[in-house]
């Protein structure tokens, strides 16, 4: 009889060396790519990590990695230093572009977080310093968390942030968040608690905002003054939009856009420029630079009737 009760599951065997190999080759893509950060601010000295994106010398980081610095040093695997400058950063998305002198490292491939889903293979990694060569594994447990930020006297909810169990150091913020394939769809911006990760991630709304930081330093933004809360739609409006929630306004600032185009509180916003509005976050996710000054169609329900408004959102000033 068998009596050897330390001998391995050959199946079990299979699938660890599988997962091995899946986190090995991502860190062998992605780590060369990722920087030290070594920041020089007025409070003192600062670190965190940030991800090649081009071949210009552009790296991408979390705002906060570099908050109130103009620039430092740039570490990289290969043992190459360069000083870095801030192009420019966003606090509300708490993404920040910066250039470095020269370097020779590859990019990394981005990827689009919209298509994650909850238990895929996540790896993180980051380059902080005296952890050079930081790489965890885990995977996503968690999609369209919410994170605020804010910005002098402006408070946003960072939208569709990706919560991880992937274990990260303090120095890994602005490090990258890869899939299984290497391709880098978040970066790492907070440490939220015992084995919570979270990740701002890369998709459409944020490669618009790193394409503005690049381009002009800077993120405009619209502003529509209104505010809302989620609420069920009925089923005839249901079954007519094929949405179940819309945004209820609660607060119209006089003299707004949205109050000059006649949306009125109690009004349920369905949809935006053609996109259906479930909730605070996906008008928000409207209002970017291209949105200022530019006709806006609205669809409000309005007493069980649908109304058609068009608003011009304007600059948001700090």
């Amino acid at each position: 009889m068998d009596t050897d009760h330390t001998r391995s599951d050959p199946a079990e065997e299979a699938a660890l060396d599988a997962y091995s190999r899946v986190v090995t080759t991502v860190a062998a893509r992605v780590l060369p790519s990722v920087a030290a950060l070594s920041v020089r601010t007025p409070r003192g000295a600062g670190a965190g990590s940030a991800i090649t994106v081009g071949t210009d010398g552009l790296l991408l980081t979390s705002a906060h990695v570099v908050q109130g610095a103009a620039g430092g040093t740039a570490a990289f695997g290969d043992g190459t230093e360069t000083p870095f400058q801030v192009v420019g950063a966003d606090p509300l998305s708490d993404l920040a572009v910066l250039r470095v002198d020269e370097t020779t490292v590859p990019p990394v491939e981005l990827g689009d977080a919209d298509g994650l889903r909850i238990g895929q293979l996540v790896v993180a990694v980051g380059n902080p310093m005296g952890l050079a060569g930081s790489v965890t594994a885990g995977v996503v447990s968690g999609l369209g968390r919410s994170l605020p930020a804010r910005d002098g006297r402006v408070t946003r909810l960072i939208e569709d942030v990706i919560q991880t169990d992937a274990a990260l150091n303090p120095g890994n913020s602005g490090g990258a968040l890869a899939d299984s394939t290497g391709r880098v769809i978040g970066v790492n911006t907070a440490v939220a608690g015992y084995g919570l990760g979270l990740a701002v991630p890369i998709n459409g709304t944020t490669r618009q905002i790193i394409a503005e930081l690049t381009d002009a330093g800077r993120v405009r933004r619209a502003w529509l003054g209104v505010a809302g809360v989620p609420v069920p739609l009925p089923p005839d409006v249901t079954a007519r939009t094929g949405q179940r929630r819309g945004l209820r306004v609660v607060e119209v600032v006089p003299g707004s856009p949205a109050g000059v185009a006649g949306i009125y509180l109690g009004d349920i916003i369905l949809s935006a420029g053609g996109r259906a509005v479930v909730d605070g976050q996906g008008l928000q996710r409207l209002m970017l630079g291209p949105a200022i000054g530019t006709r806006l169609p609205v669809t409000v329900l309005r007493k069980s009737a649908f109304v058609d408004v068009v608003a011009v959102p304007t600059e948001l000033t700090r």
